[in-house]
C-alpha cells in the first residue's frame, strides 16, 4: 500500500467520525458543543446556535434559517450520511460533494472575512479534504469499499462510488 492511500484512509475515518459524533452530540446533547437540555430530542435546535450568530453579507439569510425544522433535519441527515458514508468508505464521490457544500454553507454562515485569517478558516479546509477524498478514492483498510464498488449498481453509476 502505498502512504497516500494511508493518509487518505486517515482523513476519511477522521472526518467521518467529526460528523458523526456532531450529529450524537447534537441530536443527545451530549455535553460537549450541545448542552443536554439543548439536545435534538428534547426539543432544541441543531441549528439555532451556529446559524443565529452568522455575521457577514448573508447573515440574514443564515439567520432566518435557524431553528426551522426543515433546515434541522437536513442538517442531521447530512451529518448522520456524510459520517456514516466516510467511515465504510462507500459512496465517497457523493459524501465528498455532500460534505464540501456542507462546509461551504458553514463558511459563509461564519463571520466573513474570518477572524483568524483574511480568507481562509476550517471550513475551507475541511471543504478541500472533502473534495479530496472524492478523487482519492476510500484509501487503505477499505474492504468494505472495494465489496460496495464490484456492485453492478455501482459500476453502472460511478458517482455512487
Amino acid at each position: 500500500m502505498k502512504s497516500l492511500d494511508y493518509a487518505a484512509a486517515f482523513v476519511r475515518i477522521t472526518l467521518g467520525w467529526m460528523l458523526l459524533w456532531a450529529f450524537f452530540d447534537k441530536l443527545f446533547g451530549l455535553g460537549f458543543a450541545t448542552a443536554p437540555e439543548r439536545a435534538w430530542i428534547t426539543g432544541g435546535s441543531p441549528t439555532m446556535g451556529f446559524l443565529s450568530h452568522a455575521d457577514g453579507p448573508f447573515a440574514s439569510l443564515f439567520q432566518a434559517m435557524a431553528g426551522v425544522m426543515a433546515i434541522d433535519v437536513l442538517f442531521m441527515t447530512g451529518l448522520a450520511c456524510i459520517g456514516l458514508a466516510l467511515l465504510l468508505g462507500i459512496g465517497l464521490r457523493i459524501a465528498g460533494y455532500a460534505g464540501a457544500t456542507m462546509m461551504a454553507l458553514m463558511f459563509l454562515a461564519a463571520s466573513l472575512p474570518p477572524d483568524n485569517n483574511p480568507l481562509i478558516d476550517e471550513h475551507i479546509v475541511y471543504a478541500g479534504l472533502f473534495l479530496w477524498l472524492t478523487v482519492s478514492g476510500p484509501g487503505a483498510f477499505d474492504p468494505l469499499a472495494k465489496r460496495w464498488a464490484s456492485c453492478r449498481f455501482v459500476k453502472r453509476h460511478p458517482i455512487l462510488r
